[in-house]
């Protein structure tokens, strides 16, 4: 992880709902096969926290092998895009007429200060959900907060019922907050396609005198 977020998440480690998720994570990792590998669960946190601009909220990892890299939504290079990602790539085709990538790993959206935050940060394979429930909410909901409170001129990405809960957590007045349905194949075709998020981002960011994300 950047420096800037160890004090943040040191704090979050020492408290009593962490100790008992490390317990879990620990019996889990040992006698099961959990995504992503342990030394990439906090990838999130390598955007520095002092660069962050847009915060795009996911649900829990992928569950399939190679798959989760401990960035939401995104896959390692030479693995194959979930449709949810092909489906966001399609969205930023049809709103700024970008090429669709043949790389579905978004780490360059990290390095432009794109926080890519699974609600959950772990799962079992092939168990989607597996890990909810066992206190990485808690986690999560403690990192919106901060950010809420402590950075200004954040656009939030909410899409899906998960990520457009947290909507109570931020302040409207500081941030923009984006929301429609999930980019799921379920989903989708319910108000993800024509969002028009990435533009909308952007737009505001200019606003905002910041450099806006190439998608």
């Amino acid at each position: 992880m950047h420096e800037s977020w160890k004090p943040v998440l040191q704090a979050e480690f020492e408290q009593p709902y962490f100790k008992e998720l490390s317990d879990f994570l620990h019996a889990a990792y040992e006698s099961k096969t959990i995504y992503p590998p342990k030394q990439q669960v906090f990838s999130a946190f390598t955007t520095d926290l002092n660069n962050v601009k847009v915060v795009i909220i996911g649900q829990d990892p992928y569950h399939g092998p190679g798959q989760a890299h401990g960035l939401a939504f995104s896959v390692r290079d030479g693995i194959q895009q979930p449709p949810s990602l092909q489906n966001i790539f399609k969205e930023i085709h049809a709103e700024t007429g970008a090429p669709i990538p043949s790389s579905g790993n978004l780490q360059r959206w990290a390095e432009q200060g794109v926080l890519l935050l699974n609600n959950v940060l772990t799962v079992e394979a092939h168990l989607a959900g597996s890990h909810r429930g066992k206190g990485w909410e808690t986690f999560t909901e403690h990192i919106i907060k901060y950010l809420n409170e402590h950075c200004d001129h954040l656009v939030f990405l909410l899409w899906g019922r998960d990520a457009r809960s947290k909507k109570a957590m931020i302040d409207t007045k500081k941030h923009l907050v984006l929301e429609s349905a999930h980019p799921s194949p379920l989903s989708a075709y319910n108000g993800f396609f024509g969002n028009n998020h990435f533009i909308k981002c952007n737009e505001q960011l200019e606003k905002w005198g910041l450099t806006p994300i190439k998608w």
